[in-house]
């Protein structure tokens, strides 16, 4: 029998591991689909815009668990079965990057349109318009709502215990169901292992944006 909170450490020290795995790969893919399907969402090619917008309706519609499930359970019915950590990645990766699209499409439009045309005079090609004159005014607009996105992220990430990885929810249930007496003082721990994360996540998004913004207007 445990005598002290602290002998709960151990585990949880291993549900951290696999959890920051999650949310770090997570947030790497989610980062890269947002920025990719936001841009593609703004092309002028009907198809793109149109697959792109089906891919962010689907995930977007539906609940990150059932999406998890899918990967995990359904796939391998077809063929094609993937190991935990691939499963959940993808599936917190592609859904989050659904919503971070509409957040990188919409700070693109909505930089002022004089900027536009700033840019046009000055004859840059439409490349040089969007990686030196749009893309840092709209990167700016960003990172709020992305900082948010992140830490509903790393909360997200709880949902693989439904699969069995055993990340810091995983652990908190199984010292709960063995240790019945302790439970206030393992939940309690587990609230605090997340809000730590999320906090690190929120300071390290407002030095990035005063960083961004020092100078500016």
């Amino acid at each position: 029998m445990p005598t002290s909170w602290t002998d709960f450490l151990p585990a949880f020290w291993d549900g951290l591991e696999v959890t920051l795995k999650v949310t770090a790969w997570g947030a790497v893919l989610a980062l890269v689909v947002s920025f990719v399907s936001g841009l593609c969402r703004l092309s002028k090619l009907w198809i793109v815009r149109t697959v792109t917008g089906v891919y962010v309706e689907i995930f977007r519609g539906t609940s990150l668990l059932i999406q998890l499930f899918w990967l995990y359970f359904a796939l391998p019915i077809l063929g094609l079965e993937l190991p935990k950590l691939t499963a959940a990645v993808l599936a917190v990766g592609l859904n989050f990057g659904a919503y971070g699209s509409e957040i990188v499409r919409s700070s693109i439009l909505a930089v002022p349109k004089g900027q536009w045309e700033a840019a046009i005079a000055l004859n840059l090609t439409p490349y040089q318009r969007l990686v030196r004159v749009i893309f840092p005014q709209a990167f700016v607009r960003m990172l709020p709502p992305f900082g948010n996105q992140m830490i509903e992220l790393v909360k997200s990430t709880s949902l693989v215990y439904f699969i069995t990885m055993a990340d810091l929810t995983y652990q908190a249930m199984i010292l709960r169901n063995n240790y019945i007496s302790w439970t206030w003082e393992i939940l309690t721990l587990l609230l605090v292992f997340y809000f730590v994360i999320s906090a690190g996540i929120a300071l390290l998004v407002r030095l990035l944006e005063r960083k961004m913004t020092a100078g500016r207007v």
